[in-house]
């Protein structure tokens, strides 16, 4: 059916059902729409209508598991744009040197510099300020997803 791996399937059909808010086995213009905002994304109308088009390939007006399925695995959502929670969390782990589940400003002016990368002190505290939504000081990882779907969304041409 697809070239995903069984368990992103799985995940897949999960978000499928969950949304499918009249169990009729499809998705309307609605639910595509909750269900990109579950996701962090906040697409205009036309930018809802235009991924739907492209995802209904029957034109039946509505998509289907399997459409949904094609479309997730099709060369746009396969290239760089979406990472799998695994690779995230490696990356997350990457940053989070002392294994506190949190990135602290330190350890996030560490890894910047030793990507070559390195920040000033303003630069450290907007990117600081920019993720840590609930004040705490750190990037928790849920905070650090919400960086990455932020940027996943810009790629895309969403706005968050």
């Amino acid at each position: 059916m697809s070239s995903l791996p069984e368990d992103q399937l799985n995940q897949l059909r999960e978000i499928f059902t969950r949304f499918d808010l009249d169990k009729d086995g499809s998705l309307t213009h609605l639910e595509v729409a909750a269900l990109l905002r579950s996701l962090g994304l906040k697409p205009t109308g036309e930018q809802i209508h235009k991924l739907f088009k492209n995802m209904d390939s029957d034109g039946s007006g509505t998509v289907e598991f399997n459409e949904l399925v094609s479309a997730m695995s099709s060369q746009m959502m396969n290239e760089d744009i979406l990472i799998n929670q695994h690779e995230l969390l490696q990356i997350f782990q990457s940053f989070d040197r002392d294994g506190s589940g949190f990135i602290t400003p330190a350890e996030l002016a560490k890894s910047m510099t030793k990507m070559g990368q390195p920040l000033t002190y303003r630069e450290l505290s907007e990117m600081v300020r920019n993720a840590d939504t609930d004040g705490d000081g750190v990037i928790s990882f849920k905070e650090f997803q919400g960086i990455m779907a932020r940027s996943a969304a810009d790629s895309l041409g969403f706005t968050l």
